[in-house]
Order: C-alpha cells, then sequence, then structure tokens
C-alpha cells in the first residue's frame, strides 16, 4: 500500500511516496507551480503512476496547537485534492517540518539556494516518515 505525502507551499509542492509496503519512506520530488490547478493534476498523475491508495497531506499548526491562519486555505486545498485523486487526505501536523528539513540540508552541506531546490521535498518525507511511525504504533497497539 503507497502512501504519498504533500506539503503544500505557495511556489513549490513537495511530495514524498513510500515504498510498495506502506512502511518507509521512499520517493522525493517538487511541484514547481504557484497554480493549484498545475499541481492537482500533478498529484493525480502520481496516484495513478504509483498506485497510492492514502495520501497525508501537512496541515499548519501554531506551536501551541491551535490552526495557523492559513488553515482554511489548506482545508480547501485538500478538498481539491481529494476531487482530484478520489482520496481524501489525512491532515497531518507540519509544525516544524520545515524547519527540521533546512536543518537537515544545512547539515547536509546544501548551500542556502540548493537548500531552496530541495527543501519542501525534504518536508514531504518528514511529514510521511512521521505518519508511517503513527500507524505502526497504531498497528501495534
Amino acid at each position: 500500500m503507497r502512501i504519498l505525502a504533500i506539503d503544500y507551499g505557495d511556489a513549490h509542492t513537495g511530495v514524498a511516496i513510500s515504498d510498495p509496503t506502506g512502511l518507509l519512506a521512499g520517493t522525493t520530488l517538487t511541484i514547481h507551480s504557484r497554480k493549484a490547478e498545475v499541481v492537482l493534476e500533478e498529484l493525480k498523475k502520481l496516484v495513478e503512476q504509483y498506485q497510492v491508495e492514502e495520501l497525508v497531506m501537512g496541515f499548519p499548526r501554531n506551536m501551541d496547537g491551535t490552526e495557523g491562519p492559513r488553515a482554511e486555505l489548506y482545508r480547501s486545498f485538500a478538498r481539491r485534492v481529494e476531487e482530484a485523486t478520489g482520496l481524501k487526505p489525512v491532515l497531518w501536523d507540519e509544525r516544524r517540518t520545515t524547519i527540521d528539513a533546512h536543518r537537515i540540508l544545512s547539515d547536509a552541506g546544501k548551500n542556502a539556494k540548493k537548500r531552496k531546490k530541495t527543501v519542501d521535498a525534504v518536508a514531504a518525507s518528514l511529514i510521511l516518515e512521521g505518519y508511517l511511525t503513527f500507524r505502526k504504533a497504531r498497528r501495534e497497539s
């Protein structure tokens, strides 16, 4: 069962796709577009290409757990993702994922210009890893 994670952004949307077992994060990529229609079409293609069965999408929350100012925008986009793919995204708390992605890339020696190109894909991978860990813990309990 493949799971696809989405780190939706204004200009770049990171995507991470699990391995076929749904246990490990695998493929990562970035959709470079400011147009929601383009992002939705690319997500639809990826869902079909990889035979994705479940979606998880980063959801903005403030550090105190309350919803951030972009929450309704993300809910609206999640509805559009469901319409485009037929799969309802699980909204996943994305606090600190972009910050952690920048740190990971910086620690790996990537300069700011190189980080900008891949940070969203790394953030999507962190969202996916968090979700996969949650699913595993739920199965084991």
